[in-house]
């Protein structure tokens, strides 16, 4: 492999070309900004970056300043699908046009990929996500979403407003299959489906009920906060939740049948996963949302929720 000193004249490169030992430095800034602006334990992801750039498997690249790397993307593509894991840029170097230099590069590199019809994205520390310029516009599609967080203290004081109807029992792993049908069902026409395409259906949701509980990309799954909803043996509604650092937890996803919406049960599977983040020790938990999902959204504000952060979710979708 190269040194990095031998091709500083080239500004953005592909990644197998940087060493593990390079990228380090910058991924020990990017732990650090995801601790300090979303109280995000980015540890776990990061190494699983620094193994594959280590073992040169991992598609992407990175923008350098001199012999310094200054900024990487990755990418990884499946099912005729293009995803971004990740696109970030030490603080002094963010910029929109050095940001377009990384996406540019990723996205004409995925386009090349055999089978490939969408590309999906959401990306936590761009400098303006909401309103900017992107390159590939005339394919482009923007989602504004809120990431926001309730306090342990505020959610404890919640009231219990559970369904009559309803049994509410720990998740369990059995219950994939049913989660996934649930999931495919609730999404039907709402606009998260725009957002991630897993949604329309069995197979797809299936795929991110598995990336939830297995991988560290939203936290570690915590099976103690996360619920399902009976209504007989049919399952009605699902609040799972994970951990993002020792003391913050996250909930992954929420949904309900649309025979229960309005009826309180989503609330009331939201509040029992903070109450058992909050006997686990976590202080705040966080999660995110459309904002367009006004419903939701105004959900969770009264439960004391508040946003932290705008970002977006990005599409690239030939029309």
């Amino acid at each position: 492999m190269a040194a990095l000193s031998d091709i500083h004249n080239e500004p953005v490169i592909d990644l197998r070309r940087v060493s593990a030992e390079h990228l380090l430095p910058l991924l020990e800034r990017e732990t650090a900004e995801w601790r300090s602006e979303l109280a995000w334990d980015f540890r776990a992801s990061a190494e699983l970056v620094r193994r594959f750039v280590q073992l040169q498997a991992l598609n992407g690249f990175a923008l350098l300043d001199g012999s310094r790397v200054a900024g990487y993307a990755y990418y990884v593509c499946e099912d005729g699908k293009g995803l971004i894991g990740d696109l970030f840029l030490a603080r002094e170097h963010r910029s929109v046009e050095n940001e377009n230099a990384l996406l540019s590069a990723v996205l004409d590199a995925i386009w090349r990929t055999p089978g490939v019809r969408r590309i999906e994205s959401q990306l936590m520390m761009l400098v303006s996500p909401l309103d900017r310029a992107v390159p590939q516009r005339e394919w482009f599609r923007c989602f504004p979403r809120y990431f926001m967080e309730v306090s342990s203290a505020a959610a404890l004081k919640l009231p219990e407003k559970k369904p009559a109807s309803m049994a509410i029992l720990p998740w369990s792993e059995q219950r994939q299959d049913d989660t996934a049908r649930l999931i495919a069902q609730a999404y039907r026409g709402h606009i998260d489906s725009l957002i991630n395409d897993q949604y329309r259906s069995f197979a797809g949701a299936r795929r991110f009920l598995t990336n939830i509980v297995q991988y560290p990309g939203c936290g570690t799954f915590f099976a103690p906060a996360s619920y399902a909803a009976f209504a007989g043996h049919e399952l009605r509604g699902i609040s799972l939740a994970s951990l993002v650092a020792g003391d913050v937890g996250h909930i992954t996803q929420v949904c309900v049948a649309p025979s229960e919406r309005s009826t309180g049960l989503g609330y009331e599977l939201v509040r029992r996963s903070l109450i058992a983040l909050a006997a686990h020790g976590c202080r705040s938990v966080s999660l995110t949302v459309t904002s367009s999902n006004s419903i939701a959204v105004r959900l969770y504000e009264r439960m004391g929720f508040t946003k932290r952060r705008d970002f977006a979710a990005y599409i690239w979708e030939p029309r």
